[in-house]
């Protein structure tokens, strides 16, 4: 799987009207609070024209792409960190994932109810942003007191763990999320293993008008500046233009409607960019007769940690990685004109994958 992905936000912004569209599903959603009780799950093909056009060059039988799944959390109030509306059971859903999508209401309607009374984009964000800040603080207070305990019993970890919470504390207190804490190397590490909900990457996914989906709107560009002021990623989509997509058999039509708006891809490919770009990943594929295959890694993973994601016994067992990067394998027109090329590359474990790489890797157990 590429990555998981909660989306958040306040109630009635378009959440589970834009979960249904880009997971194809029928999560209910309804013009009141709290219409989404039970997290919603789906899981959805990555979109990569790579992939077909390797299938294509190697005559594989099957086509296996990555896929995202999605989360609809249901919406945060004021107040949820200590129990308002549906409060931490549905904090607590969301610790698990990769990031977070969070929608934000960017249009204006008379028969659309707004929980905090008018449509204000980047308030809305600091009304959900404080919650999951006050939600840490109560997480790391309790995490705190733990670590004291085995601290004093001699325990070097939680000494070091408990550096980290102080200072995740710390920051907090001051009113900053953990995102801007800036941390690398171990202490990054530290800290994301605590699972805190304010240092999660974030995208804010402006749900506009269709009029607005291409160039937004004062409230999509207020937005944009917002997140880009703290460093996260933005895009516009439409919820409503997004149903209307899912709902087009026919992928012609689909390109025909999009291309009437002046939209070259649908909202969910932009979420899905978005989010790769966030978590920073890259895609690289096996390709043989039976399947052509799509991977997700984090950028700079080496060809030894590509392997264990297929298998165990692969990464156990390894010998080499037989590398073609997708530019090669498309000019030469396959695997067997490129070995003829001089383009395929016989790599070590601690060779570092890049996207669009098609590797077969050899090994012996």
């Amino acid at each position: 799987m590429g990555f998981n992905c909660g989306i958040v936000g306040l109630p009635n912004v378009g959440k589970s009207t834009l979960f249904n569209a880009l997971t194809n599903s029928s999560a209910e959603a309804a013009n009141y609070p709290f219409c989404t009780i039970e997290p919603n799950i789906g899981r959805v093909p990555v979109p990569d024209p790579r992939l077909g056009l390797l299938g294509s060059l190697a005559g594989s039988k099957s086509l296996v792409p990555t896929s995202l799944e999605f989360i609809d959390i249901a919406g945060l109030v004021k107040g949820a960190s200590s129990g308002e509306g549906l409060g931490n059971r549905f904090l607590a859903q969301i610790r698990e994932v990769d990031a977070l999508a969070h929608v934000v209401r960017c249009f204006e309607d008379e028969e659309v109810s707004h929980n905090q009374g008018e449509v204000n984009p980047i308030s809305d964000v600091q009304v959900v942003q404080t919650e999951l800040m006050l939600a840490d603080l109560e997480s790391l207070d309790k995490r705190r007191e733990r670590l004291i305990k085995t601290k004093r019993g001699g325990d070097s970890d939680s000494a070091a763990l408990l550096e980290i919470v102080e200072l995740a504390s710390n920051c907090l207190e001051g009113g900053n999320s953990l995102r801007t804490l800036g941390l690398g190397g171990p202490e990054h590490t530290l800290l994301l293993g605590l699972n805190l909900l304010s240092a999660k990457p974030v995208m804010y996914v402006s749900n506009v008008e269709e009029t607005g989906v291409m160039s937004g709107n004062l409230h999509s560009r207020a937005l944009a500046s917002f997140a880009d002021a703290n460093g996260a990623e933005c895009i516009n989509v439409s919820a409503q233009v997004d149903s209307e997509v899912a709902a087009m058999i026919d992928p012609q039509e689909r390109a025909e409607f999009l291309e009437a708006l002046g939209l070259a891809e649908s909202g969910l490919t932009r979420m899905i960019r978005a989010g790769y770009n966030l978590l920073e990943l890259i895609t690289f594929f096996t390709v043989g007769p039976n399947e052509a295959r799509a991977w997700t890694v984090k950028r700079g993973t080496r060809a030894l940690e590509a392997a264990a994601k297929i298998h165990t016994d692969f990464a156990r067992g390894f010998i080499k990685a037989e590398t073609i990067s997708f530019a090669d394998f498309e000019a030469e027109g396959g695997e067997s004109k490129a070995r003829e090329a001089g383009k395929l590359r016989q790599e070590g474990r601690d060779y570092i994958v890049e996207d669009g790489d098609i590797i077969l890797f050899r090994f012996n157990v």
